[in-house]
């Protein structure tokens, strides 16, 4: 385990109703100098209590390939996973899917790598091309370093006409103000699946900091707006993320679930009002999330926040719209 380890444990807590099937639809692995989760730390979240029977890979632009053309480099993320997670698919699934990254400003010609990645491996389900960009030198823009209007990019919408005929769908991760741009995109390609990650970026830094509640009616106007279209899916988390403002990650202890569950409820019964349990999955976002809680405490604020939900609709909520999305 990394060294912030001791601090997670400070708020210890039990997972909660440790029988639901869960379907993590967003985590990560990487090795960087100060922050290392690989498989092995992944299973001791996922060893904790929780009942996660399959997970979904997002791309975070880690093993990349180093020789050959450039636009390919980035199928090496999909070798590379494949590889460590291939023991891992029984319970429980780890990487049931595979979400990598392809530039999709190369146009038409991004064919040719995302052939590859669906080569690299069975389980490879989409593309992620991170959108989230603000003028603001306090807020982090994506480590794709894209331009603000990516999504308007002629020749971005080129590449991006390739996934629908390939069976691929769009992870889409942007911030609230941005989200706009998501609602023509989806228009202009009904027929192209499509997710927007951490329930599309409410933003507690920066020039937004003490502005919660004008970012709140701000985002649930784009969200309502965005519900519209019906290939539109939302992954309901990444709230503890430093970028949401709520400065979890400097107290002396990680707050509970319940005071997480407080926090988040209005962002996720607005999105699951317009958009449906069926249009909607909750996510880990670890180890990005890992920075204000731990994988346990985290699902059982989804757990806390999702109690007065119908069975049948916290089954979608944990599990299945995940799996429909992702066609695992």
């Amino acid at each position: 385990m990394t060294t912030e380890t001791p601090w997670l444990d400070r708020t210890p807590e039990a997972a909660l109703e440790p029988e639901l099937p869960i379907c993590d639809p967003h985590h990560h692995l990487w090795e960087f100098p100060t922050s290392v989760y690989l498989v092995e730390e992944l299973l001791q979240d996922l060893g904790a209590g929780h009942n996660v029977v399959k997970t979904v890979y997002l791309e975070c632009n880690e093993n990349y390939r180093s020789t050959g053309p450039a636009p390919l480099f980035p199928v090496g993320e999909t070798e590379f996973v494949e590889q460590v997670t291939r023991q891992y698919q029984q319970h429980p699934k780890l990487a049931a899917g595979i979400v990598g990254f392809a530039d999709l400003a190369l146009g038409s010609a991004v064919r040719e790598v995302l052939e590859a990645h669906k080569q690299a491996s069975s389980r490879f389900r989409g593309i992620r091309h991170a959108s989230a960009w603000h003028e603001s030198d306090k807020i982090h823009n994506s480590h794709t370093r894209p331009s603000r209007d990516l999504l308007q990019n002629p020749r971005f919408l080129a590449g991006f006409g390739q996934l629908q005929s390939l069976g691929l769908s769009f992870d889409a991760w942007m911030y609230f103000e941005q989200i706009p741009q998501l609602v023509e995109l989806a228009k202009a390609f009904p027929d192209t699946p499509i997710v927007l990650n951490h329930i599309g970026g409410p933003i507690g830094i920066g020039p937004y900091k003490d502005k919660r509640e004008q970012v709140f009616a701000q985002w649930r106007a784009n969200i309502i707006k965005l519900s519209g279209c019906d290939n539109l899916y939302l992954k309901l988390g990444g709230m503890t993320m430093t970028a949401s403002g709520f400065g979890w990650h400097k107290l002396d202890a990680p707050p509970s679930s319940e005071l997480l569950a407080e926090a988040m409820a209005p962002y996720f019964h607005t999105a699951i009002e317009h958009f449906g349990p069926q249009r909607c999955m909750f996510e880990s976002n670890f180890p990005v999330d890992r920075a204000s809680c731990s994988y346990t405490l985290l699902w059982n604020a989804f757990k806390k926040v999702s109690q007065n939900y119908s069975s049948n609709e916290r089954a979608q909520l944990f599990h299945d719209t995940a799996c429909r999305f992702y066609k695992i």
